[in-house]
């Protein structure tokens, strides 16, 4: 019988734990925050004799991803098909969750997983090297739970930000280099882009990047940029309550158009409409938009994700941000599938609802024409 674990099942988890693995073991504190407080569900297997195997699934906030964190079936009981009844009921969930697409980690050396995985129609994503505390290495594996979806995607390359105020440089980073293969993308330009953009002052630690000086940013590297900023005036002043930040930030903007106008790069003053930003996806362009982060971190920070495919009902974006605090890895972050609904919420921050999404474009790319014409600073 397959059924929800509940805290009467901890000590048997932890043992079973210990029977399973010699590495990377969850401890007892882990399992009692996953049972109680986790996004998380675990599923158990259970015998006459006790708890046989254990499926654990990790669930994240505002995306429609699922990811298998651990999957374990005690020796005395495989060969019963338990690993892959386990399997079926953590996709099941994950379903029922509104999750359309399931991710997990698999040893190189663990060949009943393997086959576990890939003869219920996981494909393998990449190969990661030194992932277990081992040094085995990994292979990465998804499943989509709606086949039904047709999604419209490029292959956008992920970049994991370095530090916690370069969001928008690492996704800049991203866009380009699906534009531009050869372009070689390392923390060194991570750091030299936001040095170049940073235009906003946080509430505390270092600045992060508005859409123009990113829009800049792209420019100089020989890529066109398209701008759709809601409001005018200085981009999210509001954060800031210091006048002299407030001074420095207005500025920091007006140099920055300055140089837009001068360039005579693409500014729209209003809201793209998500339809419209498909529109220019499907042409070529690379959307980078700006969200806040609440609906997925619980935490109020403007953030930036790139946008990497559309479907009917979802939009998949990658998010430089892993939060390593939460057990996610990168797999969490790539691709990740968001209701389009969920999407145009969060695309949006502060009191004034201010958005912001620039469209990174090959130099010369032919652009479809926006209902507006492209406005001027003034």
């Amino acid at each position: 019988m397959i059924r929800q674990a509940t805290l009467r099942d901890l000590d048997g988890l932890v043992e079973l734990e210990r029977r399973c693995f010699a590495t990377d073991l969850i401890s007892r504190r882990s399992f009692r925050y996953l049972l109680t407080r986790a996004n998380a569900a675990i599923l158990v297997a259970e015998e006459d004799d006790g708890l046989a195997g254990y499926a654990l699934v990790l669930f994240s906030r505002g995306t429609a991803l699922a990811r298998l964190y651990s999957i374990a079936v005690d020796g005395a009981f495989r060969g019963r098909g338990i690993g892959r009844g386990l399997l079926s009921a953590a996709e099941a969930e994950a379903l029922a969750l509104g999750c359309v697409s399931m991710r997990s980690e698999v040893r190189l050396d663990n060949q009943a997983s393997l086959a576990l995985f890939e003869g219920n129609g996981y494909r393998r994503l990449e190969e990661i090297e030194d992932y277990y505390e081992d040094h085995m290495g990994a292979f990465r594996f998804e499943r989509t739970l709606a086949p039904q979806l047709e999604l419209t995607q490029v292959r956008v390359p992920y970049y994991q930000q370095t530090t916690d105020f370069t969001c928008g440089p690492a996704c800049l980073m991203m866009a380009m280099k699906a534009i531009d293969g050869t372009l070689r993308i390392d923390r060194r330009l991570e750091l030299r882009l936001w040095r170049e953009a940073t235009s906003i002052f946080m509430a505390s630690g270092h600045g992060g990047c508005g859409p123009f000086g990113l829009a800049l940013s792209a420019h100089r590297r020989g890529f066109g940029a398209e701008l759709f900023v809601k409001q005018r005036g200085v981009f999210l002043v509001d954060t800031v309550r210091d006048p002299d930040k407030k001074e420095v930030m207005r500025l920091v903007e007006e140099d920055f158009l300055d140089r837009i106008r001068e360039l005579d790069l693409p500014l729209h003053h209003r809201a793209a409409r998500f339809s419209e930003v498909q529109e220019l996806f499907d042409a070529g362009g690379i959307p980078l938009v700006l969200i806040s982060s609440w609906r997925i971190y619980q935490e109020r920070f403007p953030h930036w994700v790139v946008i990497t495919g559309f479907e009917e009902r979802f939009i998949y974006v990658h998010d430089p941000y892993v939060d390593v605090g939460q057990a996610e890895t990168v797999a969490d972050r790539i691709n990740m599938p968001i209701a389009r609904s969920e999407f145009e919420a969060m695309a949006r921050f502060g009191r004034s609802g201010q958005r912001a999404v620039l469209v990174v474009w090959p130099r010369g790319a032919q652009r479809p024409a926006a209902t507006d014409q492209a406005q001027q600073p003034a």
